[in-house]
């Protein structure tokens, strides 16, 4: 398989991998819920890089719909690339603004998104898929990327959104009216979407002119233009006119003794007239339940970029002309990408959540149909160095803000629904400490009990990890083992902790594997081994995973 090759690439390649994992901390104030928690509807304020690796613990593999409407790279937007690498060069170029002026703009961008998107492929389940907004500045680029990331046979399509409902005749060359939404799924050959609902004027078209008693019919062409070798013979018509074959360069569609079958049960309409040349009644009650979504989104399906500017507008109740976000995008859009990719009680993740559209949508979808369908946006403070200078953050003052405003409602909305509220809760978090090996060595910045009880089981099994269910030093259990932390946030009380032989008595029988943490042990190795014990001494690296994941 070809591969894309930038500069960075070599300090980028495995940077998933080396970036720490961090506390999620809860800003109750700024959600809706009484009680937050990682199991909700989630804004997470913060880096998204950091914010997925966040993530991991909890949603590993759970994640039925990704979301995504990356910088497009135009030279406009002026975005800033702030992800950690080792080396103070890369550090220093990757630091700066991205703009058109910039020559490696095309390098910063792939450095930017091969880490996010090899995490969020560690996010997606098993039958789920990931959409990509992006145009023609990235989309070679992201191809390839992607192909890299999740493999070439996972390539689902392209879909064409027609974002614009009329020409701008004041482009130099061409209005440009389209943008794409790249799919791809975790397993792109068995990924099936949702059919969509027929609309009123599709069941419309289906009528019943002979008063067939099976009901509403539609004609479908008897000829095709794909070679048919049985689809080359004469057809006589009630009236007796000879029909000599199918139209030229075409073939009928199916073999001679199909169509006198069909005819035999008056599923060929020979028009009113009984002579003319014949088709095929498909039956509105036959037909499979649903459409099958197509390649080209039209606006009048999808909503506009200037739709999307003036819900926006007016869910945040700004003055005439304020730009609030400049991309933002249609609530219309994301319904699509949600009602074709999720069930009702999927988790859907936005990692670039931007104006919040994507809460919009999912809660919007749960409202119709009853769902349960949960939501994780990840949005930084600033995008820019100038909202960095003014201190805009716009994940409290835009995306949370807009999401408050559905839920409760939004008096002047135009939909009833969005007017008397879309309901629902969500916990904003924003990234906290980093969970490092000198934090627990000096002492300083020490995680609580259940951010490293979360980090340590899910590097040691690769499952979810489930707070709930923790009884310390109890905190979880995998398929082949239970997972034991031994562990205070408080360096005094960390010096005396030791896995001994009282604690490990208690630990349970010796039937099943139990993995310890601990800052150190008193017990010799063989006496551990006939208890099934595995110790693991904080400070930590990271565990292997078990051998069978």
């Amino acid at each position: 398989m070809p591969t894309l090759h930038f500069k960075g690439k070599p300090l980028v390649q495995n940077h998933h991998l080396v970036v720490p994992f961090s506390e999620l901390e809860a800003a109750k104030s700024r959600g809706l819920s009484k009680t937050p928690s990682l199991h909700d509807n989630l804004i997470i304020e913060g880096d998204n890089l950091k914010a997925l690796k966040a993530l991991l613990p909890t949603y590993h593999g759970k994640v039925k719909c990704i979301y995504i409407d990356p910088p497009y790279n135009t030279g406009n937007e002026g975005w800033i690339y702030n992800d950690r690498v080792n080396s103070p060069m890369m550090r220093d170029w990757l630091g700066r603004t991205v703009d058109r002026d910039d020559l490696t703009r095309h390098d910063k961008w792939c450095c930017m998104m091969l880490p996010r998107l090899k995490l969020l492929r560690e996010l997606l389940t098993d039958d789920g898929a990931i959409f990509v907004s992006i145009d023609d500045n990235e989309v070679h680029h992201l191809r390839a990327l992607m192909d890299e990331v999740f493999g070439e046979g996972n390539f689902v399509t392209s879909v064409v959104w027609q974002k614009n409902d009329g020409p701008k005749n004041t482009a130099a060359q061409f209005s440009e009216d389209h943008e794409y939404l790249v799919v791809y799924a975790r397993n792109g050959p068995n990924w099936i979407p949702n059919r969509l609902e027929r609309t009123q004027a599709m069941i419309a078209r289906y009528k019943n002119p002979d008063n067939d008693p099976r009901g509403d019919w539609l004609l479908s062409d008897l000829a095709a233009r794909n070679f048919y070798a049985a689809g080359r013979y004469s057809i006589t018509t009630p009236k007796g006119r000879v029909i000599e074959g199918p139209p030229a360069g075409s073939y009928w569609r199916v073999s001679k003794a199909k169509f006198d079958a069909l005819a035999k049960d008056r599923r060929i309409w020979w028009g009113e007239s009984g002579d003319n040349r014949p088709g095929i009644k498909r039956f509105l009650s036959e037909v499979q339940e649903g459409i099958v979504p197509r390649t080209l989104w039209l606006w009048k399906d999808a909503g506009s970029t200037r739709h999307a500017k003036q819900e926006l507008s007016q869910i945040m109740a700004a003055e005439a002309g304020t730009d609030l976000f400049i991309t933002p995008k249609p609530a219309s859009l994301l319904q699509l990408v949600v009602r074709i990719s999720t069930e009702p009680d999927s988790i859907i993740l936005d990692s670039f959540a931007g104006s919040g559209t994507t809460a919009h949508a999912v809660l919007a979808l749960n409202r119709e149909d009853g769902g349960n369908r949960r939501f994780i946006l990840c949005q930084m403070p600033f995008e820019t160095k100038e909202q960095e200078q003014k201190k805009e953050n716009i994940c409290e003052s835009i995306t949370a803000e807009r999401v408050r405003r559905v839920i409760k409602g939004v008096p002047k909305a135009k939909d009833e629904a969005l007017r008397a509220g879309l309901g629902g809760t969500f916990s904003y978090f924003r990234l906290g400490k980093e969970l490092r090996k000198q934090a627990i060595l000096d002492g300083k910045d020490l995680p609580s009990y259940e951010a490293l009880a979360g980090y340590v089981f899910f590097t040691a099994t690769g499952d979810e990890f489930e707070p709930k269910k923790m009884k310390p030093p109890f905190i979880g259990t995998s398929r082949d083992r239970d997972v034991f932390l031994i562990y205070e946030q408080d360096i005094e009380k960390l010096k005396d902790m030791a896995l001994n032989l009282e604690l490990a008595r208690k630990l349970g029988k010796a039937e099943r594997k139990k993995l310890v943490f601990a800052p150190t042990k008193y017990l010799d190795q063989e006496y551990l081994d006939r208890l099934n014990i595995e110790f693991c001494q904080l400070p930590f690296e990271i565990y292997q995973r078990a051998t069978n994941k």
